[in-house]
């Protein structure tokens, strides 16, 4: 079994942990902007944001009685495999590789760079006029040194990965917090920018444009499952892993809820639309310059954290994947001194530097949204499947209503979704599409 050459050393605080820092990172802190251009609401806005902590609540209670049955590496890879067929866990493995964590880990180093150029416009203006490199370059190049980094470090054990991860979780929720009650307390921003007259649009096409916001939402909301994807490392995870799931998401939705009041309390819902690094515009606001210039490059080094959650997990699922023959034999390699999937690791590192390189962050963040969307849908469903198969497993209460909520929502969102933006949709389905045949290749070069 794959998960034997893993040894289970994460308890509570650092599983939690790694499922706070994948869902704070790059959505809340560049998307409230984007959505704002769309829905030109600030009350909806921010109701958007709870429904979609919700959903994610919903995905949260499921996968908890799933991880508790199969504490395993790889997360829907395993689930899908084990309750379906392998070929959807392949598909979900697929589509973790192209998007699921190395799209998240270039949208969370491009949301770095614009926080730090944010705060420093000099430096790429400084290179561009000594014919070093264009501002567009400087940002790419500081986007990739991150993601390089960060794989440096990950590369070089769990137990130390995980003891920076803790330290970098915890200053972030610090900086959020501090960040809420000094905007929040400033007394310079207007509560009354929820009340301006705002139309989102009319009928279906107003419901089109909520069904895209859900999905950037829940892009930023995504990492619900965090702790799945490490089910081989965690102690105890028939008690452990579920808890961790819950606390993680509860504690994710109410800081969003309060950054998202604290954005449209510290900017005009006009000057707000289309701007990424909104958590800098709002602490300019309310606080002058020098305060921008702070809270941007605090903000885009907490963004380390959510990066770095990412190198972590993503390399999990490959490993499983190689291990069950349906990968490329050498990214199931652990490392002899490190104890991890080295070559994962790197590979993964490899596509985040291509996407990087490649697209603008509403692309990305649009065809990332709709690849993620479709198989936790299927793997929720598999709740029931579960039931049926294994009474003995352990059963998280209130079954059926969450499944309910998260498969038709999460359906709703993607359909919607397509119709509001076909190309970017289409791509995503094509991604998935094209791991059919990939996965027949691997399985006839792992039977041959």
């Amino acid at each position: 079994m794959a998960e034997e050459k893993l040894q289970r050393k994460l308890g509570l605080f650092p599983s939690t942990n790694i499922v706070i820092a994948n869902m704070i990172g790059a959505g809340i802190f560049t998307t409230s902007g984007l959505l704002m251009l769309g829905l030109n609401d600030p009350l909806l806005m921010v109701a958007l944001w709870f429904v979609g902590g919700i959903i994610a609540l919903c995905g949260a209670l499921s996968y908890g009685e799933l991880g508790a049955a199969m504490p395993g590496a790889g997360g829907e890879y395993l689930f899908l495999t084990k309750l379906f067929h392998p070929l959807f866990g392949f598909l979900s493995g697929w589509v973790s590789f192209i998007v699921g964590f190395s799209a998240p880990i270039a949208a969370s180093a491009m949301g770095f760079s614009e926080y730090f150029l944010r705060a420093l416009p000099a430096l790429p203006e400084w290179l561009s006029d000594a014919g070093i490199m264009n501002v567009k370059m400087t940002g790419k190049l500081i986007s990739i040194s991150v993601i390089l980094i960060f794989t440096f470090i990950h590369y070089r054990g769990i137990k130390t990965g995980a003891r920076i991860q803790n330290v970098l979780t915890v200053l972030k929720v610090l900086l959020i917090v501090v960040l809420i009650f000094a905007g929040l307390s400033s007394g310079k921003g207007d509560m009354g920018n929820f009340s301006r007259d705002s139309i989102t649009g009319n009928g279906f096409a107003g419901w089109k444009t909520i069904g895209l916001s859900l999905m950037w939402i829940m892009f930023a909301y995504s990492g619900w499952n965090a702790s799945t994807y490490l089910g081989a490392e965690i102690k105890n995870p028939s008690k452990i892993l579920p808890r961790s799931l819950i606390y993680g998401t509860g504690i994710v939705i109410l800081l969003y809820l309060a950054l998202n009041i604290l954005y449209v309390y510290g900017i005009n819902p006009e000057e707000m639309k289309g701007v990424i690094s909104v958590g800098g515009l709002a602490m300019g606001n309310l606080f002058g310059k020098s305060a921008e210039v702070l809270f941007s490059l605090l903000i885009a080094f907490a963004l380390f954290s959510s990066l770095s959650a990412f190198i972590i997990l993503g390399p999990r699922v490959y490993y499983s994947m190689a291990k069950d023959g349906l990968f490329f034999k050498s990214v199931a390699k652990i490392h002899p001194k490190f104890q991890v999937p080295a070559n994962s690791i790197i590979l993964q590192a490899l596509i985040a530097v291509i996407l990087v390189l490649s697209g603008s962050f509403e692309q990305v963040l649009t065809y990332m949204g709709f690849s993620l969307g479709i198989f936790p849908i299927l793997t929720v469903i598999g709740v029931w499947k579960l039931r049926k198969n294994n009474p003995e497993a352990l059963r998280l209460k209130g079954f059926p209503i969450p499944q309910i909520i998260y498969v038709a929502a999460g359906i709703s969102i993607l359909v919607l979704s397509f119709l509001e933006r076909p190309l970017e949709s289409s791509i995503a389905l094509l991604t998935v599409l094209i791991g059919i045949p990939a996965y027949l290749i691997f399985k006839k070069n792992a039977s041959g």
